[in-house]
């Protein structure tokens, strides 16, 4: 089995597990998954195709560099805009990618990210399309959900989805990044949209994505409970620099 063959074989199984209808994290054309070929190419869903169903023929390879140039254009209009995304297909008769492809191409950049998954989870978005969106970004609530999903996410304001998104996407996970000697996040949060998960195995993206919506549901609990009570930043710092919990990031290939 080649790179492409084995990279293509991958993604459909993160889009089937993140698709799947019991999880209740995509339907129809909802979410898109990415994966990186080389530092010039990666494979993305295409539009309007369906996670839980993505076959072979709905999978396009694309050249980072139109996409990545794209992003630093404040003024491109929607047709610039399709035209780029036709323009990167390495296939001129493959699909047309995602729109989001854009903040799949930046997201693929960045060091050690392997895989991006993206979804709009019920849970996630009661609390992204409430007033404490940002707080359930800022904070934790449980050991596995540091973990999982790193220290805190990165918290991204609403953005028309295409240009405008990636380019706020972008910008966020930057200062994310200038703020933590230049790790990725694991988790970004979309305000009154949905939740991205990335990193260097697939594993590490569904086991992101699948705590982040636990822990959605317990924040749910807790606030018609009288909460949230949060970690301490104390007891954060402790998760995150346990040898233990490193054991068993290394063994669940997180």
């Amino acid at each position: 089995m080649n790179l492409l063959e084995e990279k293509r074989r991958a993604l459909l199984h993160l889009s089937h597990e993140l698709g799947a209808e019991h999880r209740q994290l995509a339907i129809l054309g909802e979410g898109n998954t990415s994966t990186r070929l080389d530092t010039d190419t990666f494979l993305v869903k295409a539009s309007g195709s369906t996670l839980a169903k993505l076959g072979e023929a709905e999978v396009v390879a694309c050249r980072f560099a139109p996409l990545l140039a794209l992003l630093e254009n404040t003024e491109a209009g929607a047709e610039e805009i399709d035209a780029v995304l036709l323009d990167c297909r390495l296939d001129r008769g493959a699909k047309k990618p995602s729109i989001e492809a854009l903040f799949h191409a930046s997201l693929l950049t960045l060091p050690g990210i392997g895989f991006v998954g993206h979804t709009h989870p019920i849970a996630v978005n009661a609390i992204l399309c409430s007033p404490l969106a940002e707080q359930f970004a800022r904070h934790r609530l449980c050991p596995d959900e540091v973990i999982c999903c790193g220290t805190t996410s990165v918290f991204v304001a609403y953005a028309d989805p295409g240009l405008k998104l990636a380019q706020a996407i972008e910008a966020q996970t930057a200062r994310f990044m200038a703020a933590t000697s230049g790790a990725p996040p694991r988790v970004i949060l979309l305000q009154n949209h949905g939740i991205i998960t990335l990193g260097a195995t697939v594993e590490a993206v569904q086991a992101a994505m699948f705590m982040a919506v636990k822990a959605a549901h317990i924040f749910l609990g807790s606030v018609a409970l009288g909460g949230p009570v949060f970690l301490s930043a104390e007891h954060i710092a402790s998760l995150a620099s346990r040898g233990d919990e490193h054991h068993r990031q290394r063994v669940l290939k997180l």
